[in-house]
């Protein structure tokens, strides 16, 4: 489990179809062989670690199912170690499980921040709501704005200039994680749902098999 806080970001050094390996420092504080570490989102685990970088294996579904497959030499990724049982939660409950990736529309820039929009599977808008959490390649963010198919986020500058969204231009792909609360809602409402329905049939003497 994870915070959506950033702790830096690192710079890869190699990616291949199996792994990356990554060039840090902060997060390697404290990290051994097996640990969980997020990337870009993605919760991994660490298989080899040493003074300059730690790397980690990538499963073929993951590559295709997020933007890791899309990283290279050189490129910028968000990480953060796994969330110390008893430490503060910053930002929200992230897992490391990406939904779906989304596509950056528009990047407006302010005084001290910006907004960008990103267009998201339909599936997910339902569980992104106005004021609600998201987590955009493992940055913890507020919804500002929601549309039938599109959403907003706003940016500060302390985020900006720690993480590698700054970086992001219209069109990139990232990875999306909804606030899992959200899910947890839907699936106890639909449980309800069946209950509800279930019983209404048992009441009334309907055949259930």
């Amino acid at each position: 489990m994870f915070t959506g806080i950033v702790e830096e970001t690192g710079i890869v050094i190699l990616a291949s179809p199996s792994g990356l390996k990554i060039a840090a420092t902060k997060v390697l504080q404290g990290t051994k062989e097996g640990d969980s570490i997020d990337v870009n989102g993605v919760c991994l685990t660490v298989t080899s670690i040493d003074e300059n970088s730690f790397s980690v294996d990538v499963m073929p579904e993951t590559l295709k199912r997020t933007n890791l497959g899309q990283l290279k030499k050189g490129d910028v990724a968000n990480v953060e170690r796994a969330m110390a049982l008893g430490g503060r939660l910053g930002g929200h409950l992230v897992q490391g499980h990406i939904d779906a990736t989304g596509r950056i529309l528009s990047i407006l820039r302010r005084d001290n921040s910006f907004v960008v929009g990103i267009e998201a599977p339909l599936r997910l808008m339902p569980y992104i709501v106005g004021k609600g959490f998201i987590a955009l390649d493992g940055i913890s963010l507020t919804v500002s704005a929601r549309r039938p198919n599109f959403f907003e986020v706003s940016v500060v500058n302390f985020t900006a200039q720690n993480t590698n969204i700054a970086k992001r231009r219209v069109g990139d792909t990232v990875n999306l994680e909804v606030d899992i609360i959200a899910k947890y809602v839907e699936s106890l409402g639909g449980a309800r749902r069946s209950e509800i329905t279930l019983e209404f049939l048992q009441d009334h003497d309907f055949m259930v098999s």
